[in-house]
């Protein structure tokens, strides 16, 4: 097998150039997935027979809570790469997605907020799920300080990828926190290995919300790390080229 496309990547003007056919497609593709569920969710889909209307939210919470950890394990592979093959665009992706990823932390836990309140009766509780969702938002912003804190740029990096490797501990906590302890947060919405326990009306707007944020953050994520590799490479020769043809 040939790592060469692994090399490849690691090059900021291949990955500019080829990401460069492929963000802004992802991007409205997944904005367009997103409206469709979310109007189809809030809108169309039946009352849940326990929790009548407030359960809805699930159709931003949901993708906005595996968005967030999805996100940071992507940051804790991208740290491991930076460490071991000191790629340059490793550094770059976890700058361009720690910032999308502690929104949707945040994000998840908002949304977790107002759900839980008709729910639960409260705003919060320090149960496992939602603490442990609150240290992931606390790691990220981390990373980003360390990041933009440092001035120098190598150690910076490392000491952000170390962070998000080390994070990645917080993750299996959050998945089985509800089967580990007694939490009053219920278990999955969807399973990959289980029927689904909703009808198709309130599941199938909740898998395509899922999709489309999914590539509404990966088409997010290319923008920022073209912004990022031309602001980082400014003196080569290409981005001075790439810069008179968009006329900047």
């Amino acid at each position: 097998m040939s790592w060469l496309w692994f090399h490849k990547l690691g090059s900021p003007k291949y990955f500019y150039a080829l990401s460069k056919r492929f963000a802004t497609p992802v991007f409205y593709s997944g904005l367009v997935c997103s409206v469709l569920a979310l109007a189809w969710g809030l809108g169309f889909a039946p009352s849940d027979y326990q929790q009548g209307d407030s359960y809805r939210i699930m159709y931003i919470h949901v993708p906005a809570a595996m968005l967030a950890q999805s996100c940071y394990l992507a940051m804790g592979i991208a740290g491991l790469v930076f460490l071991v093959w000191q790629m340059k665009m490793a550094a770059v992706f976890i700058q361009a997605v720690a910032p999308i990823g502690a929104l949707m932390a945040l994000l998840a836990l908002v949304t977790g907020s107002i759900w839980g309140k008709p729910t639960w009766g409260t705003w919060w509780v320090w149960d496992a799920r939602l603490t442990s969702v609150l240290l992931l938002w606390i790691l990220y912003m981390g990373v980003i300080a360390l990041q933009n804190s440092l001035e120098e740029k190598t150690l910076a990096n490392k000491a952000a990828a170390v962070l998000s490797l080390v994070g990645l501990i917080n993750l299996p906590i959050i998945k089985y926190s509800v089967e580990w302890w007694n939490t009053l947060h219920q278990p999955a919405s969807l399973s990959l290995i289980e029927k689904p326990t909703m009808p198709m009306e309130m599941w199938l707007p909740l898998v395509i919300s899922i999709l489309g944020m999914y590539l509404f953050v990966a088409g997010l994520t290319l923008w920022r790390m073209q912004t990022q590799v031309l602001l980082n490479e400014h003196k080569a020769s290409w981005v001075k080229q790439e810069v008179l043809s968009n006329g900047v």
